[in-house]
């Protein structure tokens, strides 16, 4: 079955960190790139790190830039989220979602030019 399925949330205390896993299969696997998103209650989803499959390129949003790092390990067809030093506001759901083609410059950042999405996995982090 074709699918993306995340994996590694839970409930950390402030200062805490987390590492999240997608596994990618049936060929869902982003060609161009894979992406971390998060959703907290009430507002928009948000691009968090994005990772250019081909060439290894990274990109990390501001708010978590320095605390979170995004990598691949594509024998395993996995893409991670290794999250530092979390704070009450990182409390979200987690989406990992793949790209296959370049559709234009920061194209993997905006959630509607990604095809695949995993369930998600809930992050909360206590004070």
């Amino acid at each position: 079955q074709a699918q993306l399925l995340e994996s590694g949330g839970g409930s950390v205390q402030a200062g805490g960190s987390l590492r999240l896993s997608c596994v990618a299969s049936g060929d869902t696997y982003g060609k161009y790139c894979m992406g971390w998103f998060r959703q907290a209650p009430g507002k928009e989803l948000e691009a968090v790190a994005v990772i250019y499959t081909r060439g290894g390129g990274t990109s990390t949003a501001d708010s978590v830039n320095g605390r979170f790092t995004i990598s691949q390990d594509k024998s395993r067809n996995t893409v991670y989220l290794q999250m530092n030093s979390l704070k009450p506001e990182d409390t979200a759901m987690y989406y990992c979602a793949s790209q296959q083609k370049f559709t234009g410059n920061g194209s993997c950042l905006r959630p509607t030019n990604l095809g695949t999405w995993g369930q998600g996995t809930q992050v909360t982090v206590s004070s």
